[in-house]
């Protein structure tokens, strides 16, 4: 995503898709999952294109909202899937909100194994992730989402995301929002960066400004901002950091 750049998403209703039920590797789907209309899937592909795919672009990405009700969640989701359809490699999308997690809704999934046991356990960080298409996997939230959120910036959430760099080519984490605690700032320390997504006519520029200067107090890169719904002004001030 270029410096400077603000991306503008219109997020429509959708309905939540069925639980996805492959009965072998060859029968999981190679298409998006999540269904969009023409104009909001060629605006995400650009986002993912711009964000992702550009020589040395970064491959662990956390997703946060400056506020609760921003579509972080749901624009996170949508990235990734798109980006697996590409075919540029695999894909593992992260439910990092213990507070809140809403993950796993997006693709019609459980959440009974995840990241939280994940901390816990031994196994490969694979045992963890279910398979969700050719080129895509999700790590839900898990069963022990209060002990997790105890351990979001510990050691060991930090060998968990490094495995996650090892084992898949892109990581996305969805992250809670800035203004509920911090730990998209954690997340962001441990990855390469933050992309904040703001809900038009509803994030106030002075909380967007605000969490910029949070991210770069902490050293965190913030590598752009969405503009979810319709447009609103941007500070030029933000403007320089995005």
């Amino acid at each position: 995503m270029q410096a400077g750049r603000v991306h503008e998403i219109v997020q429509p209703e959708v309905e939540r898709p069925q639980p996805v039920a492959p009965s072998g590797e060859d029968a999981l789907p190679s298409a998006s999952l999540l269904k969009l209309s023409g104009a909001v899937k060629d605006e995400i592909s650009r986002l993912a294109q711009n964000l992702f795919l550009p020589p040395q672009g970064p491959r662990c990405v956390v997703f946060c909202g400056t506020e609760s009700g921003s579509g972080c969640t749901w624009m996170c989701a949508h990235v990734a899937d798109v980006l697996a359809t590409q075919g540029r490699g695999s894909v593992c999308i992260v439910d990092c909100n213990l507070h809140s997690p809403d993950l796993h809704q997006q693709f019609g999934q459980e959440n009974h194994h995840g990241l939280s046991d994940a901390l816990l356990g031994s196994n490969s960080i694979r045992g963890y992730a279910h398979r969700l298409s050719q080129n895509l996997w999700i790590l839900s939230c898990g069963s022990a989402a209060e002990v997790g959120l105890t351990m979001v910036g510990s050691d060991r959430m930090r060998s968990r995301l490094a495995e996650l760099r090892m084992a898949f080519d892109y990581v996305l984490i969805d992250a809670p929002p800035l203004k509920a605690c911090n730990d998209a700032v954690i997340l962001g320390g441990l990855s390469d960066g933050v992309v904040l997504t703001l809900k038009a006519n509803s994030s106030r520029r002075e909380t967007a400004k605000k969490a910029v200067q949070e991210l770069a107090a902490a050293n965190v890169r913030t590598l752009g901002a969405v503009l979810n719904q319709r447009t609103f002004p941007i500070p030029q001030a933000l403007y320089k950091h995005l």
